[in-house]
């Protein structure tokens, strides 16, 4: 492992995997079974790489899962691993037949290009595609995109916390 560091070489391999989709948690989560050779079956969360949806509780949120779960839910697919997040999800492009699914999401305007993570150049045009075209959720004016909306979500609950906090403080 030292070895390879020093060489500029990856010290992790990912490797990449088939599979059939048993569930799909929202926009950019899958749940797939995946066979090894010996055998054994093995349930592994995928969270879709380059791309941000919609989480459930926001606008489109539930049209992005529907989305996916059209393209993907009870297929074979083909896993490209690109690494792990730190809830332990595998992190990939998802191909089905042969489209990405990744880049589906983004051109049909059910997800956003994750620029924090972005491993996938094409996902930028084909954003910018969908919101000129107004598909999906560019039909909305005031698309908000998933990690603002999850910023805005914990400073309300904190907010709520903290005037819990306060009236139990103030209560004799």
């Amino acid at each position: 492992m030292l070895l390879a560091g020093m060489c500029g070489w990856p010290a992790l391999a990912w490797a990449d995997f088939d599979g059939r989709v048993v569930r799909v948690a929202d926009g950019d989560t899958v749940t797939v079974l995946r066979e090894h050779a010996d055998g054994r079956k093995e349930q592994v969360r995928v969270r879709l790489s380059s791309i941000d949806a919609p989480e459930r509780r926001q606008a489109y949120g539930t049209r992005s899962r529907e989305h996916l779960a059209k393209l993907v839910f009870e297929r074979q697919v083909r896993i490209e691993e690109q690494g792990s997040d730190r809830y332990g999800r595998v992190i990939g492009v998802v191909h089905v037949d042969q489209v990405n699914a990744n880049q589906e999401m983004v051109h049909a305007g059910m997800a956003w290009a994750y620029r924090q993570y972005l491993n996938d150049s094409a996902m930028l045009r084909l954003e910018t595609g969908a919101k000129r075209a107004g598909r999906g959720l560019w039909a909305d004016k005031q698309a908000m995109a998933p990690w603002e909306f999850r910023r805005n979500e914990a400073a309300r609950r904190k907010a709520e916390r903290e005037a819990r906090e306060q009236a139990a403080a103030a209560t004799p």
